[in-house]
């Protein structure tokens, strides 16, 4: 089976998630990078949008996601994750990456993030 690797960086998000209250009312920058796997598609022959993965449904899921107020990085992690292999059945893996900019810890931290890997059920018997 050939694969093709699709990747979503840098998509920037202002959001509430944390558990201290300063982040619930502040808020902070968060980042978000998408890496999926497909089977290779059509539009590596005929050069047709309509062919491949939408890449704005992908960004779609990760705007709607962070707009939900949530306490740890893994979840939202997971959501956005969850939410990809069940909208692109095409996917066959996803890997998520979400990152906080300047989180709230005694010291100096440019960024702290949680990365998770998802896998389809129909890519588990390969």
């Amino acid at each position: 089976m050939n694969t093709l690797t699709i990747g979503l960086e840098g998509m920037r998000f202002f959001a509430f998630h944390g558990c201290y209250a300063e982040e619930k009312v502040n808020g902070n920058w968060f980042e978000v990078q998408v890496t999926i796997t497909v089977e290779d598609n059509l539009a590596s022959q005929t050069d047709r949008l309509e062919d491949t993965t939408d890449y704005g449904l992908i960004y779609k899921i990760c705007k709607e996601e962070m707009e939900i107020r949530r306490n740890l990085l893994e979840k939202v992690c997971w959501e956005i994750g969850t939410r990809i292999l069940q909208e692109g059945p095409e996917i066959i893996q996803a890997e998520i990456k979400v990152i906080k900019q300047n989180p709230p810890i005694a010291g100096e931290v440019r960024e702290s993030w949680v990365s998770r890997t998802f896998f389809h059920k129909k890519a588990s018997c390969n």
